[in-house]
């Protein structure tokens, strides 16, 4: 009986592999728009897909990231500067993509571009905060998509979104675990409704990964900043104590971060260049051996193992 079904998953995985090892054709003419290129896993993309040979346009924040782009790459790829909060620089974007792809279309749009500062409690952010979170990790991708869609949709093309193995499992960084959450469902609806226009859609999950997103000492100033403005009652609730510890927590989680962003920007790769790309793709080791294990166990046990290392507020009853 065992040695019957130890037989059909190696079976099983023996022809998944095989399978996703195919590879699209005229790689070389197919046009990939890549957001949040100015660092991290959307620069390394853009420098690993152009190394490829595919025409990558890439997207920056800033000149200056798009600048250092160039000096990194090939004459083939080329770069536009986006800021996925504004919806003219949106609009502007998608004409100059239009006239860069012409009658071809765009093959791949790869939704990369994200922040997470602050990491702190969800009591001691300000709308301020939640609001510009929501508006890159969420609404800036939806916006981003539709306007893209249909020069996608000609290309019978990819997309592929970043989301976060928090997209998942949410247990800190609320705001940011909200909008991951978003991309998720955005995603699942988006590839029903394309499935009759052979428009494909990935989801990356990354776990954590050291980037610009998550620099050690950006993001512990942030919290500090955050709780020094912190109202005086939400001090009195939680204490300093607590404080110190989360801090210490947030530090460690941050030490760890793996800095083998290929672990990321390989599943990219794969979901725009494979025959048969993947719905889901988990990157990095915690993601798939702790985080999504994690995400199907009863939501009692799932609390105590997230949280069990966390300190109790002063006031805790």
């Amino acid at each position: 009986m065992w040695l019957y079904l130890v037989a059909f998953v190696g079976l099983y995985y023996l022809l998944r592999w095989y399978r996703e090892r195919q590879v699209v054709s005229h790689l070389q003419d197919k046009y990939v728009f890549i957001t949040g290129c100015d660092s991290g896993f959307g620069n390394l993309l853009a420098r690993q897909l152009d190394a490829r040979g595919l025409r990558v346009l890439a997207a920056c924040l800033t000149e200056k990231g798009a600048e250092q782009l160039r000096g990194q790459t090939s004459d083939r790829l080329k770069t536009v500067t986006l800021d996925v909060t504004k919806m003219e620089s949106i609009a502007a974007a998608t004409q100059w993509v239009k006239e860069h792809v012409g009658d071809r279309g765009l093959w791949g749009l790869v939704n990369n571009a994200g922040v997470i500062k602050p990491v702190t409690i969800c009591e001691w952010l300000n709308t301020e905060d939640s609001m510009n979170i929501l508006k890159v990790n969420l609404i800036g991708v939806i916006q981003v998509t539709l306007s893209m869609l249909p020069l996608v949709r000609r290309a019978r093309g990819r997309i592929v979104n970043v989301s976060s193995i928090l997209g998942r499992v949410a247990f800190f960084a609320g705001v940011y675990c909200i909008s991951k959450y978003g991309v998720e469902a955005f995603s699942d609806i988006l590839r029903r409704e394309l499935q009759h226009f052979g428009v494909k859609i990935s989801i990356v999950e990354p776990g954590y990964f050291r980037t610009g997103m998550t620099n050690l000492t950006q993001s512990l100033e942030e919290m500090k900043q955050r709780w020094k403005e912190a109202p005086k009652h939400i001090k009195e609730t939680y204490g300093q104590q607590y404080f110190d510890a989360f801090y210490n927590i947030i530090k460690k989680g941050l030490l760890g971060c793996s800095t083998n962003l290929n672990l990321v920007t390989d599943c990219m790769e794969h979901a725009l260049t494979s025959v048969y790309p993947r719905t889901r793709y988990s990157a990095g080791w915690d993601a798939k051996f702790f985080f999504i294990p994690v995400s199907y166990l009863p939501t009692s046990l799932a609390d105590y193992i997230l949280t069990r290392s966390w300190p109790k507020p002063a006031q805790a009853v």
